[in-house]
């Protein structure tokens, strides 16, 4: 029987037909050959759905053509209609799925032409202003990383100035600290404190960084490299280049904090008396070194030649870049990690002398055999001189700043990692697992386990 279906006072009922309406039942009988002619078409559906561009790969793909080889004034022109018409998602997507060095030949080819549209001046207007609101925290990450990459002009410094005060509270703590962990030299101190040249634009980013500043309650975990990360310098304790056992998970586990869930990880910076050079040839040969020993993106805070030779010196230069650093991040307090055989522990006496609030510990690597008074005396100063990091990761758990499982961890990684060094002498290995051994019986009386 035919279903009747009331429409109304005007419906009408339908005539009987000789074809039913297709059910569950009917579908199921389907032959084999139309199942597999069904499933044919599904496929070819698909493969036709898969081969379509999308609107994001049509835009890319227009966009590279436009800027494969010389990009005349023409092609400027559609680059800048293409990223003022996307969409807020289009646009993203766009801009996140170009490579590095697409981004940076983006910028190196906008003109502005003498006799012609500012065509360079019009893209820097559409990152900064015009688009701005819908550029994702790591997009204007990408897009500073750009602009510090080529020569930073007057427009290129006021560009960065309003992305950066285009963005605030915790937003801004985010983009700060994507443009300082970028993987090279192009970290947040050397935008502000060296490429960029105005400073009346410097002072406006301070000021906003500092107005804007919401306390994270986390740290960042500030750390020598020679002889404090790896034997290079004056410990001849350990075999030459030898990572120090447990210092990468000590580094980790300060950088989790010791609250109930971990803090975002990558705030791991290094002051090294390096001196800096303007093309980052020494930071780079020092960010391979960390690569190479499983610390990746890590920020890299040069020295100078000036003060190269002397302790006070370079002491003199850490505390600088330290000062520049809490004015780039004032929602962060310190730690800081050195050593005894240069000027570690007169920085981070005067450190914790002139702000205890923001520099929360100091701890030194002792490699010069320092005695009972000396350690003493750092300690009156706010110093803690440890010999192995499970000493230093169980003063960090007295003071709060890691958990009893991340101190745990750190004792485990130190324990493993030891057994793996290759020492040139019975009496060595013997004298340094002694310390290791001391320590890690006072671990356990701190956490109340037993031996």
């Amino acid at each position: 029987m035919a279903r009747i279906t009331p429409q109304g006072p005007n419906s009408q009922v339908k005539a009987p037909t000789s074809k039913e309406e297709p059910t569950s039942n009917t579908v199921a009988a389907r032959t084999p050959a139309a199942s597999a002619a069904a499933a044919n078409l599904a496929s070819a559906v698909s493969s036709f759905e898969a081969s379509t561009p999308s609107p994001v790969d049509a835009q890319l793909s227009q966009l590279r053509g436009w800027m494969r080889g010389h990009t005349d004034r023409g092609e400027e022109k559609q680059i800048l209609d293409l990223l003022h018409s996307a969409s807020p998602g289009e646009f993203n997507q766009v801009l996140s799925r170009m490579s590095r060095d697409e981004l940076h030949g983006l910028m190196g080819d906008m003109d502005n032409h003498l006799f012609g549209p500012q065509n360079h001046d019009a893209l820097l207007a559409l990152f900064s202003k015009d688009r701005l609101g819908d550029l994702s925290i790591d997009n204007r990450a990408r897009v500073i990383d750009a602009l510090q990459y080529h020569r930073t002009g007057s427009k290129a410094e006021e560009a960065v100035r309003d992305i950066f005060l285009g963005t605030q509270g915790s937003a801004l703590t985010a983009l700060k600290n994507a443009v300082d962990g970028g993987g090279d030299y192009h970290d947040l101190q050397q935008l502000v404190f060296h490429d960029i040249d105005n400073a009346g634009i410097r002072s406006q980013l301070l000021d906003h960084f500092r107005q804007q500043a919401q306390a994270t309650g986390q740290v960042k975990v500030l750390s020598d490299i020679d002889d404090t990360f790896y034997a290079n310098l004056k410990d001849d304790r350990y075999p030459g280049k030898t990572v120090y056992p447990g210092v990468k998970a000590f580094y980790s586990e300060l950088d989790k904090g010791a609250g109930a869930s971990p803090d975002r990880e990558g705030d791991l910076t290094f002051l090294s008396a390096r001196p800096y050079d303007r093309a980052g040839l020494a930071e780079g040969l020092t960010r391979a070194m960390l690569d190479e020993n499983g610390l990746k993106n890590a920020t890299v805070l040069s020295g100078d030649f000036l003060h190269l030779i002397g302790n006070s010196n370079i002491a003199e230069k850490k505390f600088d870049n330290w000062q520049q650093y809490r004015q780039l991040f004032p929602e962060y307090k310190s730690v800081f990690i050195g050593d005894s055989g240069q000027g570690d522990a007169i920085f981070g006496a005067k450190a914790v002398g002139t702000a205890p609030s923001d520099m929360k510990a100091v701890f030194i690597h002792n490699v010069t055999n320092m005695s009972a008074d000396e350690r003493k005396a750092m300690a009156q100063k706010g110093v803690f001189v440890f010999d192995t990091y499970v000493g230093a990761a169980t003063e960090a758990f007295r003071r709060g700043l890691i958990t009893r499982e991340g101190l745990e961890r750190v004792a485990a990684s130190a324990s493993r990692e030891f057994d793996a060094v290759p020492f040139t002498s019975f009496e060595l290995h013997a004298a340094r697992k002694a310390e290791l051994d001391r320590d890690l019986s006072e671990m356990r009386a701190v956490l109340g386990s037993p031996d």
